[in-house]
């Protein structure tokens, strides 16, 4: 796959840090990205398929904002620091903002409802039940956050989605440069991912093919960050491609090429090394569902 090449610049440097902390800095930011996708689900103008959820990374911000609310002003979450923030007017202006740290979601949740409501939005819709689990954690008994102490974890987990929307917005680029639907950079907030879907042209109306092309901050798959390549219907495992040595093939529940942190630390130019395994894996997913 040929394309614009990515300015080495962009690439945020990954130390590597302890597993345990990572883990723990990364269940603290899902939980924290919930209020966006609340708010989200709340506010934000229904689009088929939750589209209106998914949040955008803005590498200036080191952090997620969400889709324009119904009065124009707009949620970001921080990862570096946890911190909210509520946004007004089309520029950066930034209204208020709310640190997570040492606080529980009962007092974000009191804090955004009284931003929420001076914007005239009816807080209570905030309370609507999540339509999907969330991984255990003490923050879902009524904990506080506590990011003071993962500064440097979570200053990783910001490289890693940074980096991500870096690698996987070339992607999207190369996608539509072939005449393909490839879908911006998002991030879902039930997963966590950050990623952008190819929709292959269908050949009868319920034969839709996709490939998905993103990065996990780890799951109860890989307990690790992990660039994926989803195929979708399904293939026979005997018609996969081999990969470059940063990838392996994964089966269990789905079917990806996935590339995982250890891997990725490990080689000699990441950036480079990250890029060629994603494009290795979109070209080969591309020609099994051709």
């Amino acid at each position: 796959m040929s394309g614009m090449s990515i300015r080495e610049s962009d690439w945020m440097p990954l130390r590597g840090i302890d597993q345990r902390r990572l883990s723990e800095a990364r269940l603290q930011a899902h939980y924290a990205v919930q209020w966006l996708g609340r708010a989200a689900r709340a506010y934000v103008p229904p689009q088929p398929d939750d589209e209106h959820t998914n949040l955008g990374w803005d590498g200036a911000l080191d952090g997620f904002t969400t889709h324009p609310l119904k009065d124009g002003a707009w949620l970001s979450l921080k990862i570096t620091d946890l911190t909210l923030a509520l946004h007004v007017g089309e520029g950066r202006t930034q209204v208020q903002s709310f640190s997570l740290d040492g606080r529980s979601d009962a007092q974000a949740r009191q804090w955004l409802s009284e931003q929420l409501g001076a914007q005239g939005l009816d807080a209570h819709a905030l309370d609507a039940p999540s339509p999907y689990e969330m991984p255990a954690h003490a923050i879902s008994q009524g904990a506080a956050y506590g990011p003071g102490g993962l500064s440097d974890a979570l200053a990783e987990l910001a490289a890693w989605f940074g980096n991500a929307a870096l690698l996987i917005g070339s992607i999207q680029r190369q996608m539509i440069g072939r005449k393909l639907a490839a879908s911006p950079a998002r991030c879902w907030p039930h997963h966590f991912d950050l990623a952008t879907l190819t929709t292959l042209p269908a050949r009868s109306p319920d034969a839709t093919r996709y490939v998905g092309a993103g990065l996990s901050p780890g799951d109860e798959y890989y307990d690790e960050p992990y660039f994926y390549v989803s195929v979708y219907p399904e293939p026979d495992p005997a018609a996969l491609p081999s990969l470059p040595t940063l990838g392996h093939w994964h089966l269990r529940d789905f079917v990806a090429a996935v590339a995982t942190a250890h891997k990725i630390l490990a080689a000699k130019n990441p950036q480079a090394e990250t890029d060629e395994f994603l494009r290795a894996a979109v070209d080969g997913a591309i020609k099994i569902l051709s």
